[in-house]
C-alpha cells in the first residue's frame, strides 16, 4: 500500500537548501543567556535556547526547557555548537543539583515538576559527539543517578511518582492531573482522560528503561561489572512488567495502564513506539508495531493518536493538539531512531522523508516552520491547543536539518 509513495520525487538537497539557510540564521534568535536570578527567571551558567521566537507575538519565551533543549541540538553535533550544546546540557546539570529536579522550565513557578526524562541520552550524546574526559563522564552521570533516584523513582512528596510495581508516572507536587500531564509534555492529550496520575505512561518507563541501560553502559564503560550487572536487572524487570501491563498481543502494541483501575488504556498513540526506541522489543514485536504504523500514517507524517477522539469535538472541552491531526517532531524523530535501530530503513525513511514535505511545503507558502503540523491536511492550520500555535520553533527546525542530514546529504 505504502509503494504510492516511494514513487513521488524524492526531495534533493537543492529542494532543502532555502529552508536550511533559514533555519541556521535563526537559531541566533533563540539564544538567551541570563547568568543570574530575575524574579522568576532563574539564572543559568552557559548561554541556551528558547523554543521560539517571533516578533510581537503574545507569547514570548526567555527560559530554558527540559526536552525542547535535549530535542532542539539534534542536528547540532557538530564543532560549530560544541560549546552551545554542551552549554546548554550543564544548565540542565546546574539546575538539578540547585533544585534536586530539572524544572519544566527556568522559571520557580515551574520547580514542581519536570519533563520527559532524557538526561542520560544527552550524555551519551554528548560524549560520543566530543569526547569530554571521563573525568567530565563520571560528573554527569552520577547527576543522572540522583535524578533517577531522587525524581523518577521517588516514592513521597515532592516526587511520587514511583506508584506500581516499580513504574512510574507523571507527576506535579500540587497532585493535580491537569500539571502531571504537563510535566508528560503532551498537554493535552486523550492518552490519560484526564487523570494523568492515575497512569504509568508507557513512554516514561521507556525513558527510564533507557536511563537503566545508560547506566549500565557507563558503569561497563568504567569497567564495574557488578554495578552494571544490578542496572542491567533493573531494566529487565522493568522491561518484564511493561510487558506484562501494557502490551498487548491482540493488538501488537504498547498502551498506558492505569493503576488505579487496573487495567490498560485505549488511546492508540505514538507513545506505543517507545519502547522499540528504547531496545526493549524482541524481533517479533518490533514487527508487529511496523505493521501498527498504518493506524497512525497520513499524507503528511504520523498522526500523534491513531483517530479523532470524542472530547475533541465536544463544545468546552479541553483543546487536545498532542492529538489526531497533529504531528510533532519529537515524535517522528523517536520513531524513526526506532525504526532504524531494528533495521526498518525503508519505512524510516518513508516516515522521514514525509515529515520532511510537510514542513517543508508550509515553510515554501508561509516563509516559517511550526511548532506542530496538520498530517492529514497538511496544507490546513494544526489543530490549536491551550496556548497560541508557535512559528520559527525550535525542535521542528532541529529535526529537519537532522533529517536532512540523515536522509538526503546521505
Amino acid at each position: 500500500m505504502f509503494g504510492i509513495f516511494r514513487k513521488k520525487k524524492e526531495l534533493t538537497q537543492d529542494d532543502v537548501a532555502k529552508a536550511r539557510h533559514y533555519i541556521s540564521s535563526y537559531w541566533e534568535k533563540l539564544v538567551r543567556y541570563h547568568p543570574k536570578d530575575d524574579e522568576s527567571l532563574l539564572g543559568l551558567p552557559h548561554p541556551y535556547l528558547v523554543p521560539s521566537y517571533e516578533e510581537g507575538h503574545e507569547f514570548d519565551f526567555n527560559e530554558m526547557y527540559y526536552w525542547d533543549s535535549y530535542f532542539m541540538v539534534q542536528g547540532m553535533y557538530d564543532e560549530q555548537h560544541k560549546e552551545l550544546v554542551m552549554g546548554i546540557l550543564e544548565n540542565l546539570l546546574t539546575m538539578y543539583r540547585r533544585f534536586k529536579i530539572i524544572p519544566n522550565a527556568s522559571r520557580t513557578y515551574l520547580t514542581g515538576r519536570s519533563q520527559p526524562p532524557l538526561l542520560t541520552s544527552f550524555i551519551w550524546e554528548v560524549y560520543d559527539a566530543y569526547k569530554p574526559s571521563d573525568k567530565w563522564l563520571k560528573k554527569a552521570m552520577q547527576t543522572a543517578e540522583d535524578e533517577y533516584r531522587t525524581v523518577w523513582m521517588g516514592t513521597t512528596k515532592p516526587n511520587t511518582r514511583q506508584v506500581y510495581r516499580g513504574l512510574s508516572r507523571y507527576y506535579d507536587i500540587n497532585l493535580l492531573n491537569d500539571l502531571a500531564e504537563a510535566e508528560s509534555g503532551w498537554d493535552m492529550t486523550p492518552r490519560f482522560g484526564r487523570h494523568c496520575l492515575d497512569y504509568l505512561p508507557v513512554d516514561l518507563n521507556s525513558l527510564l528503561y533507557k536511563y537503566e541501560t545508560d547506566f549500565a553502559r557507563y558503569y561497563r564503560h568504567v569497567k564495574n561489572t557488578r554495578a552494571a550487572a544490578k542496572w542491567e536487572v533493573a531494566a529487565k524487570h522493568r522491561k518484564r512488567v511493561m510487558n506484562e501491563l501494557m502490551w498487548s498481543n491482540l493488538k501488537g502494541f504498547y498502551y498506558d495502564f492505569n493503576f488505579a483501575k487496573n487495567k490498560r488504556g485505549t488511546v492508540n498513540s505514538l507513545a506505543g513506539f517507545y519502547p522499540m526506541w528504547a531496545g526493549m522489543v524482541t524481533k517479533e514485536q518490533a514487527k508487529q508495531l511496523v505493521g501498527a504504523l498504518k493506524r497512525f500514517e497520513s499524507n503528511g507524517g504520523l498522526t500523534t493518536t491513531d483517530a479523532q477522539q470524542l472530547g475533541q469535538l465536544v463544545p468546552g472541552s479541553v483543546p487536545t493538539q498532542w492529538a489526531y491531526p497533529n504531528g510533532w517532531a519529537p515524535l517522528h524523530f523517536r520513531i524513526v531512531q526506532g525504526l532504524l535501530r531494528y533495521g526498518y530503513q525503508e519505512d524510516a525513511k518513508r516516515i522521514a522523508m514525509k515529515w520532511l514535505k510537510t514542513n517543508l511545503d508550509w515553510f515554501n507558502k508561509h516563509g516559517v516552520f511550526l511548532e506542530k503540523y496538520n498530517v492529514v491536511t497538511p496544507e490546513r492550520p494544526p489543530t490549536k491547543g491551550l496556548y497560541p500555535s508557535q512559528t520559527g520553533f525550535g525542535w521542528t527546525n532541529a529535526v529537519f536539518e537532522s533529517f536532512c542530514k540523515q536522509f538526503i546529504d546521505n
